[in-house]
């Protein structure tokens, strides 16, 4: 299937804040936390907009797992797809896997798990950020409906479009929060 196939079977698609997303987000926890007790998991973390309250987000809950810097990220990424998670991408340190991706769109919940050594966690600081301040949060928030709108069917193009206040508002965060994490 060709990226474009796959970004009209899956388009951008935003919903209204929903309380079942920290639901989701504990149960698929536990389930982390049980299917990966022998590997050096250091922290699980809800991560992304739907981890912030009252703002829309994509119908999917991102999750971070953490490993000790000394681990073989690739052994617990080898338990994650025993799990059933699929693999979506490899780089260094950083391994992204998938569920709820059928053939006929999205399954009820859907899953997007970031695997990655113990340190490498921006997004926590981002999202404190947003927690913290509620209009920043809405400013992001009124940035991503825009994009929505614009790149309903180009992810690249949506995460592009991101970028910029992301990285502003986490380097404040940082700042703010040194050493939180």
């Amino acid at each position: 299937m060709s990226l474009e196939e796959l970004w009209d079977l899956f388009p951008i698609f935003l919903v209204a804040h929903s309380d079942k997303w920290q639901l989701h987000y504990r149960e698929i926890e536990a389930q982390l936390k049980h299917e990966l007790s022998k590997c050096p998991v250091e922290r699980i973390s809800h991560i992304g907009s739907t981890a912030v309250p009252g703002i829309w987000a994509k119908d999917i809950v991102d999750v971070l797992i953490e490993v000790s810097q000394d681990a073989e990220i690739a052994h617990t990424a080898a338990v994650l797809e025993a799990c059933g998670l699929i693999r979506m991408s490899t780089e260094a340190g950083r391994i992204s896997f998938n569920r709820g991706y059928t053939t006929a769109g999205f399954a009820d919940k859907v899953f997007h798990i970031h695997l990655r050594y113990a340190g490498d966690h921006d997004e926590l600081y981002f999202r404190d950020y947003l927690i913290a301040h509620p209009q920043i949060a809405k400013e992001y928030e009124a940035l991503k409906l825009e994009l929505w709108r614009q790149f309903a069917h180009n992810r690249d193009a949506y995460t592009s479009g991101k970028r910029d206040f992301v990285q502003k508002w986490t380097q404040k965060a940082k700042e703010i929060y040194a050493g939180r994490y």
